[in-house]
C-alpha cells in the first residue's frame, strides 16, 4: 500500500471541488460566482425545479433522481422507463406541467427502442422519499428512419395553453427526411398533452403529412424556448461544422436543413450546393460559426442580475462556455462569452426560481452549478 505525504493528500483535497466552493469570473454585470450545488450524477441533461425548490434532473444513461436545494441526491425514481442508451440517445429532457402543482404532471423524452427514435411520455411524480412514477404512458412517437444514437435532439416547451413543443433530430444520416413532410425527423411538432394534434396545425389537412408537424428544416434542436416578453418560441440547433443556429420558430415555416447551412459537412464538403439562402427557408437570427455546440437554453427575467434581464443565454458543450446574448425585439445585438475557463461541458441552462442560472455539465462526474453576483 501507498502512503502519501501529509502535505500532498492536503493539496489534492484542495484541488478537488467540493459543495459550495466558488469561483469567481468578470462578467458585464459585474464579478460572478459559480457555486456546486450538487455533484455526482451521470451526464445529466435537463433540469426542472419543483415547486418546494427541489429540481427533478434526468441523467442521459436512463435515470432521474430529486436534488434537495442543499444538493443531495434521491435514488433513482422508479418507473422511468428503460431508455435506448447509445451516442447521444438516452434519457433526455424532463419539463413540469404548468399546472403540476395541482396535477402532479411530469413530461419527458427518451429514446425508446434500439432504432433511437423518441418517445414523449408523460406520468404523474409522486416526490416523497422513495419518488416513482405513476400512470406513465407514451404519448407521442418519432417516426421516420431509425438513428444509431446521433442529432436525436429533443427538448419540450410548453405553450400558455397547455400544448407542447417538442424537437426532433435529423439522426445525422437522415437529413434528407427533415425536408419532407410525411415523417417527423428533423421537425417541431405541436401535441395535445394527451399526445393528440390540437386544431390549427399547419399540416393537418395536407395528404400524407403527419399532423403533429408544427415547422421543418431543423438538424439538432436541444435548446427550445418560449421569450417572455412576447411569447414567440425561439430554438437553438447544432450545424454540422459551422453553422449552429438561433431560429424563432414560426408555424408551418421551412428553416432549411440540409438544403441551406453556414456550416460545411464534417469531411469539409459543402452541405446541399453550399448556399446559405434559398427561397422558401427561414434564416436564423444568429449563427455560430464555428461552431460552439449550443445545448440548452434560457431567456433570463430574474432579479439578481438586472442588466441582463431579456437576454437569451445559451450553454456550449464543444467551446465549454455560457453564451449569453443580447436581444433587441426579434434581433441579437450582441454575444457575451462567460465562464471561458470553466471547463466544463454545459448541457442545460435554467433560470431558478431565486434569480440564479443553473447549469448541468455534461460528464459522468457531472454536477449542478449556480451562478450568481460575486458576495
Amino acid at each position: 500500500m501507498t502512503v502519501r505525504p501529509a502535505a500532498w493528500t492536503f493539496m489534492l483535497v484542495l484541488m478537488l471541488p467540493s459543495a459550495g466552493l466558488a469561483q469567481t469570473f468578470k462578467s458585464s454585470a459585474g464579478n460572478i460566482e459559480v457555486e456546486t450545488v450538487a455533484r455526482g450524477l451521470v451526464y445529466p441533461w435537463s433540469l426542472a425545479f419543483l415547486p418546494d425548490g427541489r429540481m427533478l434532473v434526468t441523467e442521459r444513461p436512463g435515470r432521474m433522481r430529486i436534488v434537495t436545494r442543499d444538493g443531495k441526491l434521491s435514488p433513482p425514481v422508479v418507473g422511468v422507463p428503460k431508455a435506448f442508451v447509445h451516442g447521444q440517445a438516452g434519457l433526455l429532457d424532463v419539463a413540469l406541467d404548468r399546472n403540476y402543482a395541482k396535477n402532479s404532471m411530469i413530461y419527458f423524452c427518451y429514446n425508446a427502442d434500439s432504432g433511437g427514435n423518441v418517445a414523449l411520455a408523460r406520468a404523474h411524480l409522486v416526490a416523497n422519499e422513495k419518488p416513482h412514477l405513476d400512470d406513465q404512458k407514451i404519448i407521442f412517437r418519432q417516426q421516420g428512419r431509425p438513428s444509431s444514437g446521433n442529432n436525436v435532439a429533443c427538448r419540450i416547451a410548453q405553450a400558455p395553453d397547455g400544448n407542447l413543443f417538442v424537437s426532433l433530430g435529423d439522426h445525422f444520416s437522415a437529413g434528407e427526411q427533415a425536408q419532407t413532410l410525411d415523417n417527423t425527423i428533423g421537425k417541431i411538432v405541436r401535441v395535445r398533452p394527451d399526445g393528440t394534434v390540437p386544431p390549427g396545425n399547419p399540416f393537418s389537412d395536407k395528404a400524407g403529412a403527419k399532423p403533429e408537424i408544427w415547422s421543418y428544416g431543423h438538424r439538432n434542436a436541444e435548446g427550445l424556448a418560449f421569450n417572455p416578453a412576447d411569447g414567440k418560441l425561439w430554438e437553438q440547433e447544432h450545424g454540422p461544422m459551422g453553422g449552429d443556429e438561433i431560429n424563432i420558430v414560426e408555424k408551418g415555416k421551412n428553416y432549411g436543413w440540409p438544403l441551406v447551412s453556414y456550416g460545411v459537412n464534417y469531411d469539409g464538403t459543402p452541405v446541399g450546393k453550399g448556399k446559405t439562402h434559398e427561397a422558401g427557408t427561414e434564416q436564423p437570427v444568429w449563427h455560430w460559426t464555428p461552431s460552439i455546440a449550443p445545448s440548452g437554453m434560457a431567456f433570463y427575467d430574474g432579479k439578481l442580475f438586472p442588466a441582463w434581464r431579456g437576454s437569451l443565454f445559451n450553454g456550449a458543450l464543444k467551446f465549454q462556455l455560457l453564451s449569453r446574448l443580447t436581444l433587441d425585439g426579434d434581433k441579437v445585438v450582441k454575444e457575451e462569452r462567460l465562464l471561458e475557463n470553466l471547463q466544463e461541458r454545459i448541457r442545460d441552462v435554467r433560470e431558478g426560481p431565486d434569480g440564479a442560472l443553473y447549469l448541468l455539465t455534461d460528464n459522468s462526474a457531472g454536477r449542478i452549478l449556480r451562478v450568481v453576483p460575486a458576495r
